[in-house]
């Protein structure tokens, strides 16, 4: 061998030896990338093209033929106690928002009990609920969308595919569920002998009011059932999915009515837009009356990598916020109506931590301007926990910027906050505002649970209808501050609020159930 051909061949021994040498120790320092062989699903591609072109007599035939092999039905079994089986029919209000189910004979759904009785000593026995919803299906391999309240408490979840008789199901199991958006991955553990079909996904963001949607679920059980409307108009913070939490929703005249969970809404392309989830409904029609409402499809896209993964994970930074009061933009020093009025700073959480207060208006976060609460709130939950995050406010009128550490979000531990009904101490003082003020005594301090040494007055009465009580102050609140100065005795306390002209504003720091709130009140 010449020396030259040597050279090049110990030349190419050693870089191969040094590649692998490096891949051991890179290995071991874990500097290689992570392997990526863990299941995941592929997120489908959304269509954000312009919706354009024109309807003829055949656009929703078609639309309604491409799609409905792609939705199935759902029906699920849950043991529940008796008293929870009108949580969705037959036990209402008025003018509520109701998720809904279609039930089977005896079933959950249409006012069924499901399969059940007394047991000795005429004690109630868990009761077997069956319902009815609806899912599509996002990938070949049997990867369906559905509602999260669907299957949240399934023991058992059935499938049943398009063009299938009705006692031909498919056993499914559920990947990953997320109450914030009330979307589920379901997968099928039983597989049919055929392809499935599978959904395309269109761009939510695109929909406005006035524009066409469809949609095809299992209402009332009647599988395949294809509606048709427009959207009515984008609800930010528009549908209650959890304690003091709000989801973005879509509004439909579309007709959805009790099993259509889940389905597909769709536009003109027969591209999904969102997941019919609930309807407005009052005391005289739990069927459909033109409201109906969807989780937009791209917030539920952006989560398809987590719900695969079996789990949710969001930031928090724990406070409670509220858009500011209109009429009292001055007195926060702003121009005009933009930022989140902090209203309550849990304690030991990463806002308090950091220096936030009752009463800060959240001006900036990471950067970017906030204009209204939902912004901050979205933007929050996104952030990874454990990242800091720079935070502008205004306090007193004056801006401040404070650094916040993000916590992960425990939807299940947090907690609602309970009012205590004391009774009526003598009262001191009348406020002016609708509510009546009593002395903080030792003996009502420790019955409503207000930590030691902490000084206020107590709200003893509050009137029906009254700026106090619009402003949510009850009877048993501690007032803390007036206009951030500290009040002790209800004299004190009833001469500033008196001095406020007709029209005014003040801000109040109220003790509730042991947790601080910022409270702005008007004077009628």
């Amino acid at each position: 061998m010449s020396s030259r051909k040597t050279t090049v061949f110990y030349g190419l021994l050693t870089a191969v030896a040094s590649l692998a040498v490096g891949m051991v120790l890179a290995s071991r320092l874990d500097l290689s990338p992570v392997s990526m062989a863990q299941p995941v699903i592929n997120v489908p591609a959304a269509n954000s093209a312009p919706l354009a072109g024109p309807l003829d007599a055949s656009t929703f035939r078609n639309i309604a033929k491409l799609v409905s092999p792609s939705v199935v039905n759902i029906r699920t079994e849950s043991v529940q106690r008796p008293q929870e089986l009108t949580e969705f029919f037959g036990g209402g209000g008025d003018d509520l928002l109701e998720r809904f189910f279609g039930g089977q004979p005896g079933g959950r759904g249409q006012g069924g009990q499901g399969q059940g009785g007394q047991g000795p000593g005429g004690r109630s026995r868990p009761q077997v609920a069956v319902a009815a919803g609806t899912g599509f299906i996002i990938s070949k391999d049997g990867y369906i969308l559905t509602n999260n309240h669907v299957v949240a408490d399934a023991t058992k979840i059935e499938v049943n595919l398009f063009g299938d008789d009705n006692d031909i199901t498919y056993e499914a199991r559920v990947v990953g569920r997320d109450p914030l958006t009330d979307s589920a991955l379901i997968e099928l553990t039983e597989k049919p002998g055929r392809d499935l079909a599978e959904v395309k996904f269109g761009d939510s963001a695109l929909m406005a009011p006035g524009d066409w949607v469809m949609a095809i679920g299992n209402p009332f059980s009647l599988s395949h059932t294809v509606s048709v409307g427009v959207v009515s108009a984008a609800r930010p913070g528009g549908l209650p999915v959890a304690d003091g939490r709000w989801a973005d929703v879509i509004q439909t005249d579309a007709a959805i009515n009790p099993g259509n969970s889940g389905g597909p809404l769709l536009n003109v392309r027969g591209e999904v837009i969102g997941i019919n989830t609930a309807i407005y409904a009052d005391s005289r029609s739990q069927g459909n009356v033109g409201i109906g409402f969807a989780i937009p499809i791209n917030v539920v896209r952006d989560l398809l990598p987590q719900l695969r993964g079996g789990k949710i994970t969001r930031g928090v930074i724990g406070v409670q916020v509220t858009d500011v009061p209109l009429n009292a933009l001055a007195e926060f020093g702003l121009k005009q109506r933009r930022g989140a009025l902090v209203s309550v700073v849990n304690r030991e959480g990463p806002a308090a931590r950091a220096g936030l207060e009752p009463g800060d208006v959240i001006v900036e976060y990471n950067g970017k301007p906030i204009e209204r609460r939902d912004q901050l709130v979205s933007m929050v939950v996104a952030t990874k926990p454990g990242t800091t995050v720079p935070v502008k406010v205004l306090r007193d009128k004056q801006e401040r910027s404070l650094n916040v550490t993000i916590d992960e979000l425990d939807l299940d531990g947090e907690t609602r906050t309970t009012r205590r009904d004391p009774a009526t101490p003598d009262i001191e003082e009348s406020t002016g505002f609708g509510g009546s003020l009593g002395v903080l005594t030792s003996d009502m301090a420790r019955r409503l649970r207000v930590p030691p040494g902490t000084d206020g007055v107590l709200v003893s009465d509050v009137e029906a209808g009254s700026p106090a009580q619009r402003a949510g102050i009850s009877r048993g609140d501690v007032i803390l501050q007036i206009n951030r100065r500290s009040v002790t005795t209800p004299q004190e306390a009833g001469r500033v609020l008196n001095s406020v002209p007709s029209g005014g504003t003040v801000f109040l720091l109220v003790l509730t159930g042991g947790e601080q709130r910022f409270v702005t009140v008007r004077k009628d």
